[in-house]
C-alpha cells in the first residue's frame, strides 16, 4: 500500500484569508474598521483615510488568528492611524467579493463600529494608506460621496445619524 502525501502552497497573501475552498475556488476574509470621531475645540471631527489606490475610506483590516472582532478593530485603527479607540457600538457588517490574480474569489465580510478616538497622534500607516485627517462632518461625507467606495455609504451615514449629524 502507498500512501501520497501532498503538499499545498499558497503565497503568502492568501494565507489569512480562511477558510479556502478548492472546490468552489473560494476563500472567506473577515476584516474590522471603524468610522473613528473626536471631539475638539472647534467641534466634532471625523478620521478619514486615502488608502494606496487613491479612494476615500474608513480604517480597517484583517482578522488576526485568535482575535475577536472588536480586538481587530481597536488594532488595525491604532496600526493605521496611530490613535486609540473605545468602540462605542457596531454599526454594520458589510460584505462583498473580489478575484484575486491567481483567480480566487474572496467573500470578504467587513465589521465595522463607531470607534471615540482616546489618545495617539495622527499619522498614517504609509505602507497601507496614503494619508489620514481629521475632517468635520460635512467634509467628511462630502469625500465619502465623491471619492470613497459605494459600500461604505451606508456605513458613513449610519455613523454621522448616530452623532446627531443629519445627511
Amino acid at each position: 500500500m502507498r500512501v501520497a502525501w501532498f503538499l499545498f502552497f499558497r503565497p503568502k497573501q492568501d494565507e489569512e484569508k480562511i477558510p479556502f475552498d478548492q472546490e468552489e475556488n473560494t476563500m472567506k476574509e473577515i476584516s474590522a474598521g471603524g468610522v473613528v470621531f473626536t471631539h475638539t475645540g472647534d467641534g466634532l471631527r471625523i478620521q478619514m483615510i486615502q488608502d494606496r489606490f487613491g479612494k476615500i475610506t474608513l480604517a480597517k483590516g484583517k482578522r488576526e488568528a485568535g482575535e475577536t472582532i472588536r480586538q481587530t478593530a481597536v488594532r488595525e485603527i491604532r496600526e493605521e492611524t496611530g490613535i486609540q479607540v473605545r468602540l462605542v457600538e457596531p454599526l454594520q457588517v458589510v460584505t462583498y467579493e473580489y478575484v484575486l490574480p491567481s483567480k480566487i474569489t474572496v467573500n470578504k465580510e467587513v465589521h465595522y463600529f463607531l470607534a471615540e478616538a482616546e489618545k495617539g497622534i495622527l499619522k498614517a500607516q504609509i505602507e497601507e494608506i496614503g494619508s489620514v485627517s481629521w475632517l468635520t462632518p460635512q467634509v467628511a461625507w462630502s469625500k465619502q460621496l465623491e471619492a470613497g467606495y459605494d459600500n461604505n455609504d451606508a456605513v458613513m451615514r449610519l455613523a454621522l445619524n448616530k452623532l446627531g449629524i443629519e445627511v
